[in-house]
């Protein structure tokens, strides 16, 4: 079952579809200037053998579906006076599908073609006749339609209040075989050829009108369903992505290709982007998902999450002791005396925070951020009152490559600069002492900045994967970067759970 409205609401919505599709979204000029996030699905033979399998599925359910209404009639008849009769109660009993094929057309359309659907059509009929005599007889018998059809059907993607829409009102059933069956056969041979032979074009008309209207139904409630999945999936409590269309959606010979605007939704976060440097030349054809994002987004990102107090990290007990004695030397030594005075590392703890916004720009070397950190370390001393010992702010620049291994997200810093802004030591009021300098610039390059990194990469991967990024079979992704922009390309098995889900909402 669709849903409580039952087809009177289907038939509302696709009407509404069909109206706000006649309207287009409006876009701006350039319209590429405002693209934020770009996904290119290309196709190659193993994304359509699965496009074909779920075609397949979905066809079913429409005929499974499809809410056929009583097909009524009469006509006059030598002898018997007028025939009226009803055909009631009609629903699909068994379904086959010998065949689907795919293809993306450079007309801006998905064609598929459906050939050999076996289908048995059971229902009530009833029929009357007035002789000349004013004899008045009805007779029930239950039927069997069986049918042979092939579909054809052309999907246009349109833009529909600012997403991907899908338009499959262009639909076509080709009747190989209708053939009708009374109740064992047993009614006289007359009356089953009478009833083929007048109901045949009501009976194929209204199976067509039924089938692609549901068909058409599908195909939105579809679209939908994975528009739900993207918007899911770029969203985090109180951030998340705009992925509005920034122009109308494409499909070519060899890709579907769609423009989403990207921009940050947080709060009252203020996000525009107008200097956008997409081209299409910047995707090839040789992976079967690309996803381009601009320099902006990132950077927004980045943004959201400071405004958000995400970028804090605290550093306690044996993470704490790692860092300071990464290396065995006097100036190791001393500093950890002068800052720590003689407390355990338990009894210590270092607080990390962004100060400013950081600033995210996109290199072919990789992603480099640089962004204003402070850095606080506090004892705790048996019977006494906190004290923090040493603050610092520094700002620092890293360069970081990005890669997806194994169901994880791998964060590899290249290389670092750090410059000192703020350096407060309660045991060297005067700041003077270089060599501590020195060994804390050393210590935050060489395992500082890593182990920040180490809290990330669980954190995001952890994040991924509660969108169900995990249960994608991913093969070979690859995380470019170049200038003002990143490009994720990858081939991939589409996860079943997801359309089960789809299949299990939707019925």
């Amino acid at each position: 079952m669709l849903w409580a409205g039952g087809m009177r609401l289907g038939t509302a919505r696709i009407l509404l579809m069909l109206i706000h599709a006649a309207a287009a979204c409006e876009f701006g000029p350039v319209p590429y200037s405002v693209t934020g996030i770009v996904c290119r699905m290309t196709k190659p033979a193993a994304l359509l053998c699965k496009l074909n399998q779920e075609t397949a599925r979905l066809i079913q359910a429409a005929f499974k579906n499809a809410k056929f209404p009583n097909i009524t009639g009469e006509r006059s008849m030598r002898l018997l006076g007028t025939v009226a009769y009803t055909l009631a109660n009609i629903q699909v009993s068994d379904l086959s599908i010998e065949q689907s094929e795919v293809e993306l057309k450079e007309n801006d359309a998905i064609d598929i073609a459906i050939k050999n659907v076996t289908a048995f059509f059971r229902g009530t009929l009833t029929y009357g006749y007035a002789g000349a005599w004013f004899l008045q007889l009805f007779h029930s018998v239950d039927f069997e339609i069986e049918s042979s059809i092939d579909l054809q059907i052309n999907i246009k993607l349109l833009c529909q209040e600012e997403q991907v829409a899908a338009d499959a009102s262009d639909c076509y059933l080709s009747f190989h075989k209708l053939m009708l069956h009374l109740q064992g056969d047993k009614e006289p041979g007359w009356l089953k050829q009478f009833f083929t032979n007048f109901i045949s074009f009501t009976l194929k008309f209204v199976l067509k009108r039924e089938v692609c209207k549901e068909i058409n139904l599908l195909a939105q409630v579809m679209a939908n369903f994975v528009h739900d999945i993207a918007e899911n999936f770029v969203r985090d409590e109180a951030i998340g992505l705009d992925i509005s269309l920034a122009s109308d959606p494409l499909i070519k010979a060899n890709y579907l290709e769609s423009h989403h605007k990207g921009l940050v939704l947080y709060k009252n976060y203020s996000d525009v982007l107008s200097d956008s440097v997409f081209s299409p030349s910047l995707l090839s054809e040789s992976r079967m998902l690309y996803f381009w994002l601009s320099e902006h987004i990132l950077n927004s990102l980045a943004s959201a999450a400071f405004l958000d107090g995400r970028l804090v990290l605290t550093i306690r007990g044996e993470k704490l002791q790692a860092l300071f004695e990464f290396e065995d030397t006097e100036a190791q030594q001393k500093a950890v005396h002068l800052i720590f005075q003689g407390n355990s590392y338990n009894d210590s703890v270092a607080k990390v925070w962004s100060l400013a916004l950081p600033e995210i720009s996109l290199e072919p070397e990789g992603t480099v951020v640089k962004t204003l950190v402070a850095v606080e370390i506090s004892i705790f001393p048996l019977g006494e009152e906190p004290l923090t010992v040493l603050y610092m702010e520094k700002e620092i620049t890293v360069t970081i490559q990005a890669a997806y291994v194994e169901k994880k997200l791998i964060l590899r810093p290249l290389d670092s600069r750090i410059e000192f802004k703020v350096f407060n030591c309660t045991a060297d009021p005067s700041g003077n002492d270089q060599p501590i300098r020195n060994f804390l610039q050393k210590m935050i390059s060489a395992v500082g900045i890593p182990e920040v990194i180490s809290k990330i990469e669980p954190a995001l991967t952890s994040l991924m994967n509660s969108k169900g990024l995990h249960l994608f079979e991913i093969k070979n992704p690859e995380i470019i970067t170049r200038k003002r922009y990143l490009i994720v390309q990858l081939d991939f098995s589409f996860p079943n759970h997801l359309l089960l889900n789809f299949f299990k909402k939707t019925f």
